[in-house]
């Protein structure tokens, strides 16, 4: 077992005993805390009513507990945690505020150069402020009769703290911080969230990582749809930031596509969290939605936006998008009617442009969840432009249930896209598989 996996099984044993550490007076905004399914979401997260003007500026921080944690005589494991908020740009060009966490690891960093940092995108968490994956960190399971999160990121980032790479972990717009609904798989809002959350993790007081360290991206389903946007953007958006490295695990590269995978399965509610963000970030696109939802769709797309992935499986298993419509037409097949829907989708497309660092594409061959086929063409359209990428189908068998088919890859291969990434930040080049990518089924 590796050690990373055996301190977070033995940290879970030993999580109930540590106490909560306080909040200084002065990291707080002053305002209400806000209540989410019964889930108290801390003052922090509001966010003030003006914010710097510099990408990636630090808004304010405090000392995070972190529940999996083991005090040792030279300071707690996995690491120190800190919860932050910083300034980023959503996808109208507005300013921003996001949160999220850095944990400086107390093992050593033992490659080559200076401690380095890795931004990790979460997987899909929900839309509730509640299910924001700093929470996740101070409570990996949360079940109170109104809601259920768990904080299933905390194994990726504390295999990587076990290596001794700083981890910077982006909440995304609107998804804990309490001023707006989370943007959800919003290209823009999600790739600059990545890449602030490096900009805010460099000018954090104590933490060891600077300007010289190498710089990698990690992120699964949601979580690689992120990064595989922040590494094609980074260019554009962050020159100052140069990346080692990008892990991006089954990224909805496609949303046209990933729409007709996700509608009738056991996270077909993401569809409600998907329209929801559309809608805040377009709202020219609400009379199409007013047109075709039906009072049921209102109220589930209501419903859904304060919901977890756990509350989502239980109350919208199964659910079928044409039951939320007027006239009893699919999502994908509204989509296809209407030229303003296929033209906001299409602008979500990630694949147009050149990442300028290595890249990792890694997608199960029996997803049909996040559908291989689109994740696959991301790695092909990357490579046909120049890109320098690493494809791994991960192949596993069809086991009859979406949701599985998706999340086995994300275990069977993290840790392999790890060791993949922590080689890039070690400076070891990375190999390119472009060449046999079209011959590969």
């Amino acid at each position: 077992m590796p050690a990373s996996t055996r301190l977070l099984a033995a940290a879970v044993v030993t999580a109930a005993c540590l106490g909560a550490q306080a909040v200084p007076a002065a990291a707080q905004s002053g305002t209400q805390n806000e209540v989410s399914r019964g889930v108290t979401i801390p003052a922090f997260y509001n966010p003030p009513a003006e914010l710097p003007a510099a990408n990636g500026a630090l808004i304010r921080s405090e000392p995070l507990p972190l529940a999996l944690s083991l005090p040792t005589l030279h300071g707690p494991l996995p690491g120190t945690a800190t919860r932050i908020m910083y300034r980023t740009t959503d996808s109208t060009g507005g300013p921003a505020a996001v949160t999220g966490a850095y944990i400086e690891p107390a093992a050593k960093w033992r490659g080559e150069g200076p401690r380095p940092l890795v931004a990790l995108a979460p997987g899909t968490m929900g839309q509730g402020d509640q299910c924001a994956a700093s929470l996740g960190l101070e409570h990996p399971l949360r079940l109170n009769g109104q809601t259920v999160s768990v904080g299933y990121e905390d194994l990726a980032i504390y295999r990587l703290l076990a290596k001794g790479v700083a981890v910077v972990v982006t909440d995304y717009i609107g998804l804990g911080a309490t001023d707006r609904l989370h943007t959800y798989v919003n290209r823009l809002d999600e790739a600059h969230a990545v890449l602030d959350a490096v900009r805010a993790a460099r000018a954090l007081d104590g933490a060891t990582v600077t300007a010289d360290s190498r710089v990698g991206l990690f992120g699964y389903s949601q979580g690689g749809g992120a990064t595989a946007a922040a590494a094609e953007l980074q260019p554009e958006y962050a020159p100052d930031i140069t990346l080692s490295g990008t892990y991006a695990g089954a990224p909805p590269a496609d949303l046209t596509e990933t729409t007709k995978g996700i509608d009738g399965t056991d996270l077909a509610g993401a569809l409600g969290w998907s329209l929801n963000g559309f809608l805040q970030s377009d709202p020219e696109l609400r009379p199409i939605a007013e047109a075709h939802l039906s009072d049921k769709g209102r109220a589930a797309l209501k419903d859904l936006s304060t919901m977890c992935v756990g509350d989502t499986i239980l109350a919208y298993n199964s659910a079928r998008s044409s039951s939320w419509t007027t006239d009893g037409k699919s999502l994908a097949e509204i989509i296809q009617a209407e030229p303003r829907l296929q033209a906001f989708l299409a602008d979500q497309r990630i694949g147009t442009m050149k990442p300028a660092s290595p890249v990792r594409v890694a997608t199960g061959v029996s997803d049909n969840l996040v559908p291989h086929g689109q994740a696959r063409q991301l790695a092909v359209d990357w490579c046909g432009r120049g890109a320098q990428v690493t494809y791994k189908p991960v192949r596993l068998p069809d086991v009859g249930r979406a949701l599985l088919n998706h999340f086995a890859p994300l275990l069977t291969d993290q840790g392999t896209a790890v060791t993949w990434l922590t080689d890039r930040l070690a400076g070891e080049p990375a190999t390119s598989t472009c060449a046999a990518l079209p011959t590969q089924p």
